[in-house]
């Protein structure tokens, strides 16, 4: 997965665990340690893509406007980088056996992660993000008792 791709993700679970709530770059951009600047460019893509929409003036930034429910990791990694299948061995009289060996094997793992991504919506990881904080807490909490 490309940056640009894990930034956009992390950018939208972090507006969508609140949508209400406005979020400037510079701010996501430093809990996740990552360049405000590139950030500042994949949030113009999903904006495009009507996954988010800027606030300016004071307290602006931005805020979460998508369907957290309906849209999906590969519906985002989609924005930033060709997931397709599509085959990669331009001249099959060139291509040797090993190397069609190879591209049925990587196609294959291809479409594995892409039905895989297409099945995680935005709202999926904030669950599991939930679960997460949770366990974490009770194994905290049986540590100190």
């Amino acid at each position: 997965m490309q940056q640009a791709s894990r930034l956009a993700i992390y950018a939208l679970i972090e507006l969508a665990s609140d949508p209400d709530k406005q979020v400037s770059v510079s701010e996501i951009g430093e809990k996740y340690r990552i360049s405000a600047h590139h950030l500042a460019k994949v949030m113009n893509t999903l904006g495009r893509a009507g996954l988010v929409r800027s606030i300016r003036g004071v307290g602006g930034g931005y805020s979460f406007s998508g369907n957290a429910r309906r849209t999906t990791l590969l519906d985002v990694i989609n924005l930033f980088e060709d997931t397709s299948s599509d085959c990669r061995l331009h001249d099959s009289h060139v291509a040797t056996p090993v190397e069609w060996a190879l591209f049925d094997v990587t196609k294959e793992i291809n479409e594995i992660s892409n039905a895989t991504l297409a099945s995680i919506t935005i709202s999926t990881m904030l669950k599991q993000i939930e679960r997460n904080n949770k366990a974490a807490a009770r194994k905290e909490a049986a540590t100190v008792e």
